[in-house]
């Protein structure tokens, strides 16, 4: 049987990884569903914005929105999106030396865009997911606050418990920074001997590439609960001295968190299934940190917005920005 083309994932002539939860989805069946739930969504996003945020629609419309942001953010995407994501400051650095010798935009198939396109809808859902739950509860849309707040809330206690997750964020990508880079210097670490000659002889640079991109990603991490992720460090020119925009910081790790947790379970869910590779071992082991690399990514993220966000502009909750570098 033919399938249609335009079909972004599951069964047909650009189905995606086995590791996707919807690589058996067939389109005679998946195609429906999404209608149905494009309109249904629409629905849902007019009454969450046009009725009384109190009655009985109120938890039905949260739990549609919510399942929407968990859908588009974590369930729909694949390892290829964080591929992507991964290799694009690769091209981005090896393009005035011409190299890889491909263009980035032709070598990612249409499902890759497809799929960057239901993460930005699913941040729009929990957007409107999270705004909708503030005015339902009394608190103010634009913080959160209200007249209390719970105590983990505070800078104080996000600074504790946001350690935790810049540790857990830090160690999954070093582990597999460490692989990689023991592959380029020629040691077989958790691989057979064939396999190191194919990434010495045609992914060497792929294979340091990641790897700098993965230790730069862990040195980026722990500016979340450094002072120079706060205040731009003298050695930077220009910008020394200056604050940091909380958003350049929350808003890449909050879109790397995604990736990488989406990416995680994929591979996680291969391993269950499959087991672990008798031979070549360590080039899937590592992705089993991944979930926790991205949780731990998201609670630091979260824990970096408390102690940056200071007095509210609307509500006037809140004391003035919370900052490390005087503590």
């Amino acid at each position: 049987m033919s399938h249609p083309t335009g079909f972004p994932f599951g069964v047909g002539p650009e189905s995606g990884p086995a590791s996707s939860l919807w690589s058996g989805l067939r389109p005679e069946i998946g195609a429906p569903v999404v209608t149905v739930l494009c309109f249904t969504g629409a629905v849902v996003a007019i009454l969450m914005y046009r009725r009384r945020p109190y009655g009985p629609l109120r938890m039905p419309l949260l739990a549609f929105a919510m399942s929407m942001s968990v859908t588009l953010l974590v369930l729909v995407p694949d390892a290829r999106l964080l591929a992507a994501v991964a290799y694009a400051p690769i091209f981005l650095i090896g393009a005035p030396f011409g190299w890889p010798p491909v263009s980035y935009w032709e070598s990612i198939p249409w499902p890759i865009w497809f799929q960057f396109g239901c993460i930005a809808g699913g941040f729009l859902w929990s957007a409107t997911t999270l705004a909708y739950f503030r005015v339902t509860r009394g608190a103010c849309v634009a913080c959160g606050r209200r007249a209390t707040s719970p105590r983990w809330t505070s800078p104080t206690a996000a600074a504790r418990w946001g350690r935790w997750g810049v540790f857990f964020a830090v160690i999954a990508p070093l582990a597999y920074a460490t692989t990689r880079l023991a592959w380029v210097v020629g040691i077989p670490l958790g691989i057979s001997q064939s396999l190191l000659r194919q990434v010495r002889s045609e992914m060497l640079g792929a294979a340091l590439g990641l790897a700098s991109v993965a230790i730069c990603g862990a040195i980026l991490t722990v500016g979340l609960v450094r002072p120079w992720g706060e205040v731009f460090p003298r050695w930077m020119p220009i910008l020394r001295g200056r604050r940091v925009p909380p958003a350049l910081a929350i808003v890449p790790a909050s879109f790397v968190a995604v990736l990488v947790f989406a990416a995680g379970l994929g591979i996680t869910r291969d391993v269950l299934r499959d087991g672990l590779p008798a031979v070549d071992w360590l080039a899937h082991a590592p992705g089993l940190l991944w979930p926790f690399w991205g949780l731990g990514l998201g609670a630091a993220t979260v824990a970096y917005h408390y102690r940056r966000r200071g007095r509210c502009s609307r509500c006037g909750r809140g004391a003035p920005e919370w900052s490390t570098a005087t503590r």
